[in-house]
């Protein structure tokens, strides 16, 4: 059994940001259930995604077993599975699993939230949102997944922009959106929007192999001015509307 046991019906309604004081995922040794069950379905997808982009690269992530949201705090079971295996996932939405990932929302001295345009190669193609990945292997300390480190290395590597030189906002904010878990952290840049557009500029000119193709300045909740995934929406809603929370 594991030693975290999901609370779906607890939580709380989809799309609404909560703020959060706290997220611990542990990182179980085994085979996560829905890799071993769904191998063979994964392997059928994973040439598919091949076929269609050949720069897809399967690499190794935690895909969570078991998650649980109460009294402001997430709780977490993961395990670690191929990149091919949560591609197949994210189709299924498989209730034996979810996808819980961290995010900065970057904020410039003048009010602009920057994010990044993904590039035509990676597995959100157009896509706009913070830059982020999924926690990997690398984030793994002691059994447990560093949730600052991974915001701050993904940010890092996809723009330029080291997080370190922000000033974090206490506590995480978190919206789940069909067994997704996007946790946020607010960091406020010491930069106008115009200069951190300027600077991820420069850093995805020198990458040889950029993961994304240009950082935007957002300014307000009008959702048709980019390409966003669904939990971007609710999220500029929230910045730019009152902060309003449940």
């Amino acid at each position: 059994m594991s030693a975290v046991e999901s609370n779906t019906a607890e939580w709380p309604a989809e799309g609404v940001l909560v703020p959060i004081d706290d997220v611990d995922v542990r990182v179980n040794g085994s085979q996560h259930p829905f890799h071993r069950n769904e191998m063979g379905r994964a392997e059928e997808n994973w040439a598919r995604e091949i076929a269609a982009n050949p720069h897809l690269f399967d690499g190794r992530m935690v895909l969570q077993r078991a998650l649980n949201i109460r009294n402001g705090r997430v709780r977490a079971e993961g395990h670690v599975v191929p990149y091919s295996t949560f591609l197949w996932w994210r189709k299924t939405r498989a209730e034996g699993a979810f996808h819980l990932f961290a995010m900065p929302a970057i904020l410039s001295s003048d009010g602009a939230l920057i994010l990044a345009r993904m590039g035509s190669h990676t597995a959100n193609p157009a896509r706009v949102y913070s830059p982020s990945g999924s926690l990997e292997p690398d984030d793994i300390i002691d059994g447990r997944c560093d949730i600052e480190g991974n915001i701050r290395r993904e940010a890092l590597e996809e723009t330029g922009i080291d997080l370190a030189l922000a000033v974090a906002e206490p506590g995480y904010h978190l919206l789940h959106m069909e067994r997704a878990v996007t946790v946020m952290r607010i960091y406020r840049y010491p930069e106008t929007a115009e200069a951190l557009v300027a600077r991820v500029a420069q850093h995805i000119a020198a990458d040889p192999e950029p993961e994304i193709d240009e950082a935007v300045a957002v300014r307000g909740p009008d959702l048709s001015a980019h390409n966003y995934p669904p939990f971007i929406p609710p999220i500029l809603n929230w910045l730019f509307g009152g902060r309003q929370t449940s």
